[in-house]
C-alpha cells in the first residue's frame, strides 16, 4: 500500500512529516497484528484437527517448515526491494501462517489458560518497549550491533543445548532470550521510524511489511522464551 500524500485523509500537500511517520507506524502494527492472530489461528486449527500427530509420524516436515521460514525470511528482507509492495505482503502472511503450524505443538505442551497468560505479558511488554522505541530520544543504533551478536550467540547457545540438554542452560538461554528481544523490540521500532522519516512514499508499502515482519519476530520469540517462564505443562 502506497500512501500518496497529497490526498485530504494525509493532510493534503502540508502533510507533516508526524503524519507520515505515524500513518507508517500504524499500517506496520496492523501489518503485525493481522500476521500473529493468523498464526495464533491456524496454531490453534491445526493442533486441534491432529496436525501434531501428523508431524510426528511425518519428523521430515518439521523441518520443510523451518526451513520454508528462514526462506521467506530472506526472501522478504532481501528482496523486498524487487517485488510489489502486494507481493511482500503475501509473502509476510504466508510466513504467519507457516510459522502457525511451526507452533501448534505449544498446545500439547503448554496449558491453554498459561499461554492465554502469557501471550498477555508479552503483549504488555512488547507494547512498552516498542512505545519507548518510539518516543525515547536517545539513539538505540549504538546498542544494535551488541544485541545482534547477543543474538548470534543465543541461537549457538540454543543449538549447542540441543545436544547437551541442560535444563540450568536452557533457563539461562531463556533468560538471555527476554532480556535480547525486549531491547530489539526498542531498536526495531526507533528503526522504522527512522526510515519512515525518510522514506519516498513509493517505498512506504515495502516499509510497512519489512516492518512488521520483524516486529512480528520480535513478538513471536519474546512470547516463547517468555512462555519458558510462565507457562503451566499439562
Amino acid at each position: 500500500m502506497n500512501y500518496p500524500y497529497n490526498m485530504p485523509q494525509y493532510g493534503g500537500t502540508d502533510f507533516s512529516l508526524s503524519q507520515r511517520v505515524s500513518a507508517v507506524m500504524k499500517s506496520v502494527y496492523l501489518r503485525m497484528t493481522v500476521g500473529l492472530i493468523i498464526t495464533a489461528l491456524v496454531s490453534l486449527l491445526a493442533y486441534s484437527q491432529g496436525f501434531l500427530v501428523f508431524m510426528l509420524q511425518h519428523s521430515f516436515l518439521m523441518w520443510g517448515l523451518a526451513i520454508a521460514e528462514i526462506v521467506l525470511v530472506i526472501a522478504i528482507s532481501a528482496g523486498i526491494s524487487k517485488m510489489k509492495s502486494s507481493t511482500a505482503l503475501l509473502l509476510f502472511l504466508l510466513f504467519a501462517v507457516i510459522n502457525g503450524l511451526s507452533l501448534s505443538p505449544i498446545f500439547a505442551i503448554y496449558t491453554g489458560t498459561s499461554i492465554a497468560k502469557t501471550f498477555f505479558i508479552c503483549a504488555g511488554t512488547f507494547g512498552a518497549m516498542s512505545i519507548y522505541g518510539y518516543t525515547t530520544k536517545t539513539d538505540l543504533s549504538r546498542f544494535g550491533a551488541i544485541l545482534f551478536m547477543a543474538l548470534i550467540g543465543l541461537i549457538i547457545c540454543s543449538v549447542v543445548n540441543l545436544f547437551w540438554t541442560s535444563d540450568t542452560f536452557g533457563w539461562i538461554i531463556s533468560l538471555a532470550g527476554v532480556a535480547i528481544f525486549v531491547g530489539l523490540t526498542a531498536w526495531d521500532t526507533q528503526k522504522i521510524k527512522q526510515m519512515a522519516e525518510v522514506m519516498p512514499a513509493s517505498s512506504i508499502g515495502h516499509l510497512a511489511t519489512l516492518g512488521a515482519l520483524s516486529l512480528y519476530l520480535d513478538f513471536i520469540n519474546l512470547f516463547l522464551y517468555l512462555l519458558r517462564f510462565f507457562g503451566n505443562r499439562d
